[in-house]
C-alpha cells in the first residue's frame, strides 16, 4: 500500500508540472503509435552465454575404467553451476566463474553400466550376461582391470558383452531425469545429450548428440551406439526418426577431427562414393557445428596446411588416431581432418553439387572425463581423473609405443575449450536455437566477448556508433550467416567487436581468416591482421611483429601492461571476387600467458623438462560468414 501511494504521488507531480509549464501531459490514447524504448522491436540476441557441450562422468565406461572417475552427472552439474565439488583425488575443485549451460555427453556404449555393476543392479543380475560381468568384477580386485579390459576390447570388436534393453532404458531415463532436475531456466541450463563413439580401426568419427527437449521427449528413444552402427548416415537416420516420432529437435557435433587420420572430412560417404546433393544436405542439416578445440588438441589448422600462418601451430595433435596403440598419421591425411581445410573443401563441393556439406559453425568444449568442465589454464583438472592436479601428473605417458615411436604425455593435453552462444535468454530453446543458426563461437578457455558481422552497407563509422550492434543486425548478417549477392555491390565489409575476458588477459590482435574457391577449382586461404593492440603496424607483406611477453614463469604470472582490453575494427575485403565462393571467420588472440604446465611447475615446486611448453596464447574462433555467387 505504501509503495502504491508513492507511485500515485509521483504521477500527480508529473501531471501538475506539465500543466504548470503550459503543456498537457500526453494521454495514453494519443501515443499508441509511439514507443520510447529503442529495444521494443529488437529480436536479435543481446547476451552471450558460456557453456561446455562435452562432459563425461562416471557413467562413461572409459572415464570409469581408465581414469577411475566416480563422480556422476549430479556432481558435473553442481560443479558447472559454481559449487565446490570434491575431486577424485580428494582435492576440492571450483570454477572461478560458473558456466551458464552444460551438456553431460556420456558415451552411449555401455552407458552407466559400471556403476550399476558395482551396485549389483537387479535388472543386470537378472540377465545371465550381466550376472557374469558382476561376478567377474567382484573377483577382479578393487580396480577390476580384467573386466574393464574385456569391456574395452568388446567395444573395439563391436561385440556387446551384455545386451540388456530394460537396463539401457532405465539408465537413459535416469540420465534425462537428472538433466531435467538441474535445469533452471534463466539461471543454469542443462541440455540432454550423449556421445556416439564410432572408431573404425581407431579413426575418430565421434559425435556429440544434443537434444532441445526435456526428459519426457528425450527418454522415448534410447541413444544409438557404435554397436548399432559406425556409419554417420545411420546416426542421421536416428536423428530423423527421433524428430519424426517425438516432434522434438536434435543435432550432432563432430569432434577431434585431428584424430581421425583423414577420415572425418574425407569427400566420400560410408560406401566410398563421392558426395551427392542428398548426402551433403543431410550432413549440413544434422551437423551444423564442429568442435574445433578441446583437450585432445586444437583442430583449426595445421602448420603444414597453413605454412604462411605464424599462429597455425597451436596445441597441435598429429600423433595418430585413437587406436591402441595409435596408428601413425601421414601428411596427406591432414587436409581431411582440420577445420579450415574442411571449410575450403565445402566451398569446392558447393561449386560442384550445389550444396556445402561442411557449412558448420565453430564451437569449443572440453571432452573432460572427470565431470569437471574446466578449461582455465590456472584451474586445469585434466582429461581423466588420473590427470588431476599433482606434482608428477605432467610426465605420465598416455601412449608410449616403441614400434611406432608414438609417445603422448599428459602435458600434451590442452586446457581447452568452451562454447559461447549469443541468445536473448538462458533457456534450452534459446541456446539450441543459437546452436542451429550457428551464432556461436569457440574459445580455448578464455571468456572473450566476440561479435562478427558482414554486409554490403556497413560503413567504417558503423563500428563505433553507439548502436553499432543493432545497426549491424539490421543491415548485415552475424556470424553463422550468409551474404546475399543480391543485396549489394562491390566488396563486402565486416565489423568485429572483441572484449577481453574480464578476469583474464588483454588482447593481442584480431585476425580475419578467409578461404575461397577460384574459377579453376583451386582452394586458397589468407589470414589478415585487421586490428593490432598498441602502436604496431603491418609491414609491406602484411605482417606485424609479435606482441611482447610479460610472462614470469617462476611465479606463473603475467601483466596486462601490454595488449588491449577491447579491439573494434571495420574491414573491407581487398581481394573479393564476386564470382568466387568464399568464407570469412575471426580469430582473436590474447597476449601470452602461462600454460597450465607453468602453473603446475610454480605451485608444486617442480622443474619441467625443457621441451614441455609453458606459455600459451589463448584464442577465440568465430563461426564463419559465407558467400556464394549468383
Amino acid at each position: 500500500m505504501f509503495r502504491a501511494r508513492i507511485v500515485t504521488a509521483c504521477l500527480f507531480v508529473a501531471t501538475a508540472t506539465s500543466a504548470a509549464m503550459g503543456t498537457a501531459a500526453p494521454h495514453a490514447d494519443d501515443v499508441d503509435a509511439l514507443e520510447y524504448s529503442p529495444s521494443v522491436a529488437d529480436d536479435f540476441p543481446t547476451r552471450v552465454f558460456w557453456g561446455d557441450t562435452h562432459v563425461h562422468t562416471a557413467f562413461s565406461m572409459d572415464a570409469n575404467a581408465m581414469g577411475d572417475t566416480r563422480l556422476t552427472p549430479e556432481e558435473a552439474y553442481r560443479f558447472a553451476r559454481g559449487e565446490a565439488v570434491r575431486a577424485n583425488n580428494g582435492m576440492t575443485a571450483r570454477l572461478e566463474v560458473p558456466l551458464d549451460f552444460l551438456v553431460v555427453a556420456d558415451h552411449s556404449e555401455y552407458m552407466g553400466l559400471l556403476p550399476r555393476l558395482r551396485e549389483g543392479d537387479p535388472t543386470i543380475l537378472a540377465d545371465p550376461a550381466g550376472r557374469r560381468l558382476t561376478e567377474s568384477l567382484k573377483a577382479d580386485g578393487p580396480n577390476g582391470r580384467t573386466t574393464l579390459r574385456a569391456l574395452s576390447q568388446s567395444k573395439r570388436d563391436r561385440k556387446k558383452l551384455i545386451d540388456n534393453g530394460p537396463f539401457e532404458k532405465s539408465m537413459w531415463e535416469q540420465i534425462t531425469a537428472l538433466a531435467d532436475r538441474f535445469d533452471e531456466p534463466g539461471r543454469f541450463t542443462t541440455l540432454i545429450g550423449f556421445e556416439w563413439t564410432p572408431m573404425p580401426q581407431g579413426d575418430n568419427l565421434h559425435r556429440v548428440v544434443i537434444y532441445a527437449d526435456g526428459a519426457e521427449r528425450a527418454k522415448q528413444t534410447v541413444p544409438i551406439s557404435s554397436f548399432d552402427s559406425e556409419r554417420p548416415e545411420d546416426l542421421w537416420t536416428f536423428l530423423e526418426t527421433y524428430e519424426r516420432e517425438t516432434g522434438g529437435r536434435i543435432l550432432a557435433i563432430p569432434h577431434n577431427s585431428n584424430a581421425s587420420n583423414g577420415l572425418m572430412f574425407a569427400l566420400r560417404d560410408s560406401e566410398g562414393a563421392p558426395f551427392d546433393r542428398d548426402y551433403a544436405a543431410r550432413r549440413a542439416r544434422h551437423e551444423p557445428l564442429v568442435e574445433v578445440t578441446q583437450m585432445k588438441g586444437d583442430s583449426e589448422t595445421h602448420p603444414l596446411l597453413s605454412p604462411d600462418d605464424e599462429f597455425a601451430d597451436f596445441e597441435t595433435w598429429d600423433f595418430g588416431n585413437l587406436a591402441t596403440p595409435p596408428l601413425p598419421k601421414k601428411p596427406d591425411m591432414l587436409q581431411w581432418e582440420y577445420v579450415r581445410s574442411a571449410l575450403k573443401l565445402g566451398l569446392a563441393e558447393q561449386a560442384r553439387i550445389g550444396v556445402n556439406p561442411f557449412k558448420f559453425g565453430l564451437i569449443g568444449s572440453t571432452d573432460t572425463h572427470t565431470s569437471f568442465a574446466t578449461a582455465d589454464e590456472s584451474n586445469f583438472w585434466g582429461k581423466m581423473s588420473s590427470m588431476e592436479p599433482g606434482p608428477r601428473r605432467y610426465d605420465a605417458p598416455v601412449f608410449d609405443d616403441p614400434k611406432t615411436g608414438i609417445r603422448v604425455m599428459n602435458w600434451d593435453f590442452a586446457a581447452s575449450g568452451y562454447v559461447a552462444v549469443w541468445a536473448r535468454e538462458n533457456t534450452r530453446a534459446a541456446i539450441f536455437d543459437a546452436l542451429v543458426r550457428k551464432e556461436v563461437y569457440a574459445t580455448t578457455g578464455s571468456r572473450i566477448a566476440l561479435r562478427f558481422f558482414g554486409g554490403w552497407q556497413l560503413a567504417r563509422a558503423d563500428a563505433h556508433r553507439s548502436d553499432s550492434v543493432r545497426h549491424a543486425y539490421r543491415t548485415g548478417v552475424p556470424m553463422g550467416g550468409d551474404l546475399s549477392p543480391a543485396r549489394g555491390k562491390g566488396a563486402p565489409c565486416f565489423i568485429v567487436h572483441a572484449l577481453k575476458d574480464p578476469l583474464g588477459a588483454n588482447l593481442d590482435r584480431i585476425q580475419i581468416v578467409k578461404g575461397w574457391h577460384d574459377a579453376k577449382g583451386g582452394l586458397h586461404e589468407r589470414v589478415y591482421d585487421v586490428a593490432l593492440a598498441g602502436d604496431r603496424r603491418r609491414d609491406d607483406r602484411g605482417n606485424a611483429r609479435r606482441i611482447a611477453s610479460t610472462v614470469d614463469l617462476e611465479k606463473a604470472t603475467y601483466s596486462n601492461e601490454v595488449g588491449a582490453a577491447e579491439l573494434v575494427v571495420w574491414w573491407q575485403d581487398p581481394d573479393f571476387d564476386p564470382k568466387q565462393h568464399a568464407f570469412w571467420y575471426v580469430r582473436v588472440l590474447e597476449i601470452p600467458t602461462p600454460r597450465w604446465t607453468a602453473y603446475d611447475e610454480a605451485r608444486f615446486g617442480i622443474e619441467l623438462p625443457a621441451d614441455v611448453p609453458r606459455v600459451v596464447q589463448d584464442r577465440a574462433y568465430s563461426s564463419p560468414i559465407w558467400f556464394a555467387p549468383k
